[in-house]
């Protein structure tokens, strides 16, 4: 019997890794490929029934701007004709990719940026041909134990100090080699794991998106290309589940701006060998969500799927004349060629930010997206967002699921509440990839908002 609005479902993974020698960004300055640990994937997962097509594109890469994205999507829409309103795209956010954006004083890869663009679009028509019927299901879980604020009050013995202005800040983030003078954390963090799931009316497996506000483990050397736990979890989904060649899991981030697991104040026990911290995290993670998934019996052959699109102008922080004549001043006494992390080389790093930032238009856009799929809602955020956004965004739908997906379909670089600016930090310091006016958050948040209440006022 013919099931009306019958779902179908196809996902598909393309390798992406990058050559030796590739640049690599998500420093403050350019590393080179010189030793591949695991592959690099761009992952799609197709979502389809009568009346709306949906494109889960992820990839596992730091950044991607806008401009690269809606380049990628208008291929995908050349190749597939699905709609470009109906395309996410969001990076992993793995510190050891290929760099196709620059960042700080890393410089991208031109030759990698033009093989990905020609690469991720293959992960969407591979997808599209493995296109059946499918049965899907959602579900959440607790998992605290890798999530932790990096933001941290310091005791009086200490002063951090913001290298833009030269000023006192009031918290430290990642305090390196300080671990004496922690006070406290400064944030929450959130804690859930998010998962969807599709498998065919045989029960066979054909993917697993998940969602975890953990910023990426770190745990390898400088020069490394690794997916990091990201890849991790999802090779551990598939062997947790016995699931088949063809089947795809992947990892999103959600909101974690201000959350790593670089454990300072020495609450963990994490091995300190590289890759181990990641292969823990990851296989963790996996097996809570395996365990979770076999035992749910709520599958359903027939969802409906809604998207809205939306954007928001948002201006730019820049500096004022006085702060732009003694940045100028101090970017043509500085040495770029043998960068030293110090507070003296974030003083000159930064600098250069504020003169190269002066020349950026007064405004950014912001593209906004939520997605409805059955009772499920999913927000895709073009930047880094801290969790109490996340949290936020979930405590106005506690009727629904709802995760949050950042990085996605551009990125506006960190966007911190207003009360996180105001007390200073690495994410806050002005530059090109903190740049949003102070309210940022705020308006985005009142957006988001409204358009989930608009998407779920048609169920």
């Amino acid at each position: 019997m013919a099931i009306k609005n019958q779902l179908y479902a196809g996902a598909a993974q393309v390798d992406i890794t990058p050559s030796l020698g590739t640049r690599i960004n998500g420093d403050f300055v350019t590393h080179f490929a010189t030793h591949i640990h695991d592959p690099l994937y761009a992952k799609c997962l197709i979502l389809k029934n009568d009346h709306e097509i949906l494109a889960f594109v992820i990839v596992d890469i730091c950044t991607m701007s806008q401009t690269f994205m809606d380049e990628v999507k208008v291929k995908i829409n050349k190749q597939t004709h699905i709609p470009l309103r109906n395309i996410l795209m969001a990076c992993t956010h793995t510190h050891a990719a290929g760099a196709i954006e620059e960042v700080h004083l890393g410089a991208l890869d031109m030759a990698y940026r033009r093989q990905l663009a020609s690469q991720i679009p293959k992960s969407v028509t591979e997808a599209l041909d493995k296109i059946q019927p499918a049965e899907f299901a959602w579900g959440h879980l607790h998992v605290p134990d890798h999530v932790l604020c990096r933001r941290y009050h310091m005791s009086d013995d200490y002063t951090p100090v913001n290298p833009v202005t030269d000023q006192e800040d009031q918290i430290k983030t990642n305090p390196f080699g300080l671990e004496k003078w922690i006070d406290r954390p400064v944030g929450v963090t959130d804690p859930e794991v998010y998962y969807m799931a599709v498998r065919n009316l045989d029960g066979e497996w054909i993917s697993v998106l998940s969602n975890y506000s953990l910023h990426y483990v770190g745990d390898w050397e400088n020069g490394t290309i690794t997916a990091d736990y990201f890849g991790v979890f999802a090779q551990a989904v598939k062997e947790n589940l016995n699931a088949g060649e063809d089947f795809v899991a992947m990892m999103t981030n959600g909101t974690s701006g201000d959350i790593n697991i670089w454990d300072f104040a020495g609450e963990k026990s994490y091995p300190a060998a590289h890759f181990k911290k990641s292969h823990l995290i990851g296989t963790d993670i996996a097996r809570q969500v395996a365990e979770n998934l076999v035992g749910r019996t709520s599958w359903k052959k027939s969802v409906a799927l809604e998207m809205k699109n939306n954007s928001l102008s948002l201006g730019v922080r820049k500096p004022d004349q006085k702060a732009l004549d003694m940045a100028k001043k101090i970017v043509k006494e500085s040495d770029y060629e043998n960068f030293v992390y110090s507070d003296a080389g974030l003083r000159k790093a930064y600098a250069r930010e504020q003169v190269l930032l002066n020349d950026e238009p007064d405004e950014r856009t912001a593209p906004l997206q939520v997605i409805r799929i059955g009772d499920l809602v999913i927000g895709a955020l073009p930047g880094e967002f801290f969790a109490e956004t996340g949290l936020n965004l979930k405590n106005e739908n506690l009727s629904k699921g709802y995760f949050t997906i950042c990085l996605a379909n551009g990125n506006v670089g960190y966007v911190p509440p207003a009360h996180e600016i105001e007390m200073g930090g690495y994410e806050t310091w002005r530059c090109r990839y903190s740049c949003l006016e102070e309210n940022a958050e705020e308006k985005i948040f009142a957006r988001m908002k409204n358009t989930i209440k608009e998407i779920t006022a048609s169920t």
